[in-house]
């Protein structure tokens, strides 16, 4: 059993070094890894059941989410939590949606930046957007995790990136068909939505709109002072549902 699973394991890693994207491939292995193995997926028996794994579940995630008045209050002991609430995620839908869209927009982003760059930009603007949705709900004592303020940094860069690149969406009000469109279209849609939703919901934390703005706003500015309009790259052509070039 356990040579098997070693064997199984050293040919993921294989795979995510071969690939163009190991950063992005990587990072959503590893967030699914530790979904799966914690109590919110429901899978692991040594959680419990009922009762015992509610109080399993609030217990994980106030240990590795962030709490912003404990941040605040005890900002050395709780410093690391903008980082490890980016690889806790709270529900299969919640997993699901998020590694999504680092699926379709992570590879592209990754491969213009390099994968230290990626990481660094990753992590950085994700702790910064949470950092920022904490700060302003400083007295909430409810949880945070989730990767959604790094991946809407991501989004941010890949609009600066490749405006033009198609993606596939799907939009409830056309039966969800699936239909391209360009970035420039897609992405500042979705932020409006976003921006929309967070004014709406001022009386405490629950999604966290407001750090999907933030996220959006910093991934856009860093990809807008680092590379500029001089450095701004066409995409090339790429599978669905990635992009492609503008015809």
């Amino acid at each position: 059993m356990i040579s098997a699973w070693s064997t199984a394991t050293g040919r993921a890693l294989r795979a995510v070094r071969s690939t163009s994207a190991p950063l992005t491939y990587g990072l959503i292995a590893l967030c699914c890894l530790l979904f799966v193995l914690g109590p919110a997926s429901g899978l692991t028996p040594g959680y419990g059941t009922g009762d015992a794994l509610l109080t399993a579940q609030r217990a994980y995630f106030r240990r590795w989410g962030v709490v912003p008045a404990e941040l605040f209050a005890r900002p050395v002991r709780e410093a690391l939590t903008p980082a490890t609430a980016l690889f806790v995620h709270g529900s299969w839908v919640h997993l699901l949606g998020n590694m999504l869209f680092l699926f379709v927009f992570g590879a592209m982003t990754e491969e213009r930046m390099g994968r230290v760059e990626f990481t660094l930009f990753y992590v950085g603007c994700g702790y910064l957007a949470l950092l920022g949705y904490a700060a302003a709900n400083a007295t909430s004592e409810q949880s945070l995790v989730g990767a959604s303020g790094a991946i809407s940094a991501v989004l941010g860069a890949f609009l600066y990136l490749f405006p033009r690149a198609r993606v596939t969406s799907l939009l409830p009000f056309l039966f969800f068909l699936p239909l391209r469109f360009p970035a420039w279209i897609v992405l500042p849609f979705w932020a409006a939505l976003q921006w929309a939703a967070a004014e709406q919901t001022s009386d405490g934390p629950g999604v966290a709109y407001l750090a999907h703005l933030v996220g959006f706003g910093l991934g856009f500015g860093y990809a807008w002072v680092r590379y500029g309009r001089a450095t701004r790259v066409k995409c090339a052509p790429a599978p669905a549902p990635e992009g492609e070039n503008q015809p």
